[in-house]
């Protein structure tokens, strides 16, 4: 159902690595999917190949083209654990937001879908805060979403809907931090935060050890709901 194809990046200079689902009739949007901080692997391919069987384009960025293109990894193996880790200190995230940028620009123009959205998990979590702030993303979902607690400053400019998955027992996420990110956005109208009790990171991955059936199965459900509201 998808295939791996380049698009012009922000500044024209450059092709962005990109994995691309596309429905088997016409699209009625498109959502991109920012991975985790282990590249497009076969658990985000599985996540854009389900929402093109939704009725949606799914475009996944390779999220580190610019020092690691290419790169797959597999969080149940220690030594990719802590590869993984080591790119993710390398990552730009400004400059992830214009791989975004191109993202959008690029479905809205080649693929003719009026209305995007955006689904991240962990690191792509938070660029789907960020995306919120800074573009004009029809509707963003973030999953477990790490340091936005010290972008808070820049939730005036979200004026498109933003949903946040936060499962409480999230090992990089402490407790006092998610009293932050919620203290700073449950009064926001345009921001909608569900707690997964005692849940941990990654537990809505698609295969592997961090997955939480139940929990998965309700965020996604959310997910879902929350796309097809904003995204028709």
């Amino acid at each position: 159902m998808g295939e791996m194809t380049r698009i012009p990046a922000y500044d024209g200079q450059d092709a962005i690595p990109v994995y691309v689902a596309t429905p088997a009739t016409g699209a009625k949007a498109a959502i991109v999917v920012i991975p985790e901080i282990f590249g497009i692997n076969a658990g985000i391919r599985k996540k854009c190949d389900d929402w093109a069987a939704l009725g949606y384009v799914a475009l996944a960025p390779d999220i580190f083209w610019r020092f690691a293109p290419g790169v797959e990894l597999d969080p149940d193996v220690p030594e990719q654990l802590q590869e993984a880790f080591g790119y993710f200190g390398q990552y730009d995230a400004d400059l992830g937001v214009q791989d975004i940028e191109a993202a959008i620009r690029w479905l809205r123009k080649e693929r003719g879908v009026a209305k995007v959205g955006l689904v991240g998990f962990c690191l792509g979590g938070r660029m789907a805060y960020m995306a919120a702030a800074r573009t004009d993303i029809d509707a963003s979902v973030g999953y477990y979403g790490v340091m936005i607690d010290q972008m808070l400053g820049e939730a005036h400019a979200i004026v498109n809907p933003l949903l946040l998955h936060i499962p409480t027992a999230d090992h990089l996420v402490s407790p006092e931090v998610q009293a932050t990110i919620h203290a700073g956005l449950d009064p926001h109208p345009k921001v909608t935060l569900y707690d997964y009790e005692g849940l941990d990171h990654g537990f809505a991955a698609e295969m592997g050890n961090r997955r939480d059936e139940e929990g998965a199965q309700l965020a996604d459900g959310r997910t879902r709901a929350f796309l097809a509201e904003h995204l028709a």
